[in-house]
């Protein structure tokens, strides 16, 4: 039976990815029926099975893979269900969790052939780490490849405020924060460093594409008056905001979908995306403003400051050259951002042990197996 909390981040993120809570509604073709054979064509049958049952060599057979994994926890599954299939290809995969990295180092470090690859990318958000440079004059884009649809247009993110304090002042966007000196102090009196005249919002850990990207909205925008703090881990920022709203103080918090943390600051009930201004400051955000459920934004149109994100995977060139298999599953695997929701509550309610991930992953693995096989099958023919 579903719980409460698991309904309220279903409800959140059909709310915001309406795309993902569809139904293909496909069903399975009927078998062909086959006429009855003969004792001779059974005899040629029963000889062709036989030798059919001896198994292939793995297309991964002894070719070891290093994988690594981004530090936020929201991406701990995919990583360990990606994981645990190209194992079912033979490859001898290394444990995502031995190496747990930000965004600013993975980049350069897949480039460079320190690992093979990982599935925790958001693009547009790392857009810029793809261009960065390498000691050797080439682009970082040149020796890595972004590479299926994980999760295509399947992360929404933003910042979120009180949804009561955005009612009561007819709050609308953070450059009305930002300009209006009565609302300023309301915010700047309840901040990390009260009453100094910078209010501090709860943002993007440094070395994440976010915090470059919430950075380049204050330079756009001509803000001086606002800049992010980091209070630790995103898990001690993101319980901070959650703290203030059970006191009912203010907060602007950075954000995303699919989490748990929506289950938690609920767009439309204790809390509200935060429009950034009336025309978009961004340049993360250049397909239009976000289309959210009634009453789950401060504005409409509602500026989010992005695009609803591709979360895909992302590879070296080199790996994915010698090893088509491994390549095609990449490019095939698929993950309703529904069922990362529901595993982001129970890893948050407890199951938080890298087994608890690794059995998360395993029963999405089996939950989805006849898909899962026509990976696998798909892969192994492009070996």
């Amino acid at each position: 039976m579903l719980r409460m909390r698991d309904v309220i981040a279903i409800g959140a993120v059909c709310a915001v990815l309406a795309a993902a809570c569809g139904d293909d509604g496909e069903e399975a073709a009927p078998a062909e029926t086959q006429p009855p054979t003969t004792t001779a064509a059974a005899s040629s049958a029963e000889e062709a099975e036989l030798e059919s049952t001896a198994v292939p060599e793995l297309p991964g057979a002894g070719v070891p893979v290093t994988m690594a994994r981004g530090n936020w926890s929201t991406g701990y599954m995919q990583a360990a269900i990606y994981a645990a299939l190209l194992g079912e290809l033979g490859y001898d995969v290394s444990d995502p969790a031995a190496l747990e990295l930000a965004p600013s180092n993975a980049y350069v470090a897949m480039a460079n052939g320190e690992f093979d690859f990982w599935v925790n990318s958001w693009y547009p958000n790392h857009d810029h780490f793809l261009a960065g440079t390498m000691p050797d004059g080439s682009l970082v884009s040149d020796h890595v490849t972004p590479i299926g649809w994980e999760m295509g247009t399947g992360g929404l993110q933003g910042v979120m405020t009180n949804k009561s304090l955005a009612d009561e002042h007819g709050i609308r966007t953070l450059d009305q924060i930002l300009t209006d000196q009565d609302l300023f102090a309301i915010y700047d009196a309840g901040d990390s460093t009260p009453d100094d005249g910078v209010l501090q919002i709860l943002g993007c850990p440094e070395g994440w594409g976010c915090h470059g990207n919430i950075n380049a909205w204050f330079e756009t925008a001509g803000w001086t008056n606002v800049e992010q703090v980091e209070v630790g881990s995103y898990e001690a920022l993101i319980a901070e905001a959650i703290s203030r709203d059970a006191a009912g103080l203010p907060y602007i918090v950075y954000t995303w979908a699919p989490s748990a943390y929506v289950a938690d600051l609920r767009a439309g009930d204790n809390s509200v995306w935060l429009s950034t201004s009336e025309t978009s400051v961004s340049p993360t955000q250049v397909e239009g403003p976000a289309t959210l459920g009634p009453g789950q934004c401060s504005a409409d149109p509602c500026n989010l400051g992005w695009d609803t994100a591709d979360i895909r995977a992302t590879a070296n060139n080199d790996f994915l050259a010698a090893n088509p298999a491994a390549a095609r599953l990449l490019e095939l695997i698929a993950i309703s951002p529904v069922d990362v929701a529901l595993q982001n509550v129970a890893y948050s309610l407890g199951e938080d042990t890298e087994e608890d991930v690794r059995n998360h992953a395993a029963d999405w693995i089996a939950t989805n197996r006849a898909t899962v096989d026509g990976w696998l099958s798909d892969a192994t023919a492009a070996a």
